[in-house]
């Protein structure tokens, strides 16, 4: 935990944040190992970051004397579509796009998502947010990405891919596409990545009518979660400044 995170509902005053939760308490105390006038670095969820020097610990809570100063960290300028991973995949995927600065991500139904997966609990709200809290306390970061789901594979390329990409460069991953993935992309773009096995070739197709480049990131099939942090590093000059692209990979 590289930041801790305040929420609105922390602050008993303008600049006094009470935690009393224990993960965030156990956390100071046991791995900070912090005591009474230390500072660490905090920041509030969707605002900016700054410092906390604790004022009083006791009956199991921490109290902070907050100041935020400072906005944070740049954002990817990738936005994401991702077909739906396997659930524990999912949570080690939606820790990685928050620390990567990713802020926008659909999850997608296509072939070879099996349909039980939307049955899971990971998707719930709460599980979700915790996941991405985790992302943005490792990098220093604020603001929670945005998660939305399609369900449906054809309404949402027929109806909302053109609206979603805008004037945005469209990428799609996928396996055996002829043209090598670039790097080092600064302007906003968005990279779709299929599931295990990758998307159906009538699936690329799909995205290829509507504008996406097809590309591939080589001979050696990833998984979805390697594909998603090798993307992001590949595409940017650095992994906080990213571009989106549509891929399917094994």
């Amino acid at each position: 935990m590289n930041l801790i995170l305040l929420s609105d509902n922390d602050f008993t005053g303008h600049n006094l944040a009470v935690l009393r939760d224990e993960r965030r308490v156990k956390h100071i105390l046991g791995v900070h190992r912090a005591d009474v006038g230390d500072t660490l670095k905090v920041g509030l969820v969707n605002d900016k970051v700054g410092e906390g020097t604790i004022t009083a610990i006791k009956d199991c809570s921490v109290t902070l004397s907050v100041a935020l100063t400072s906005p944070p960290p740049i954002p990817s300028n990738v936005r994401l579509i991702l077909a739906l991973p396997r659930p524990p995949m999912l949570k080690r995927i939606l820790q990685t796009i928050s620390t990567l600065g990713i802020k926008e991500l659909v999850l997608l139904q296509s072939s070879r998502v099996d349909k039980s997966y939307w049955q899971t609990p990971q998707l719930n709200e709460l599980k979700i947010r915790e996941e991405l809290i985790l992302g943005l306390e490792q990098a220093r970061d604020t603001v929670l990405p945005q998660i939305s789901f399609a369900k449906r594979f054809r309404p949402f390329v027929e109806d909302s891919l053109i609206d979603f990409v805008g004037t945005e460069q469209g990428f799609v991953a996928h396996p055996y596409a002829r043209q090598s993935s670039p790097h080092n992309i600064e302007a906003p773009c968005v990279i779709a990545i299929g599931p295990e096995g990758g998307f159906l070739d009538k699936e690329v197709d799909e995205f290829s009518r509507r504008g996406f480049t097809g590309i591939s990131l080589g001979e050696r099939i990833l998984r979805v979660e390697t594909a998603v942090t090798y993307l992001l590093g590949r595409f940017s000059n650095n992994v906080t400044n990213s571009s989106m692209a549509t891929a399917g990979l094994k």
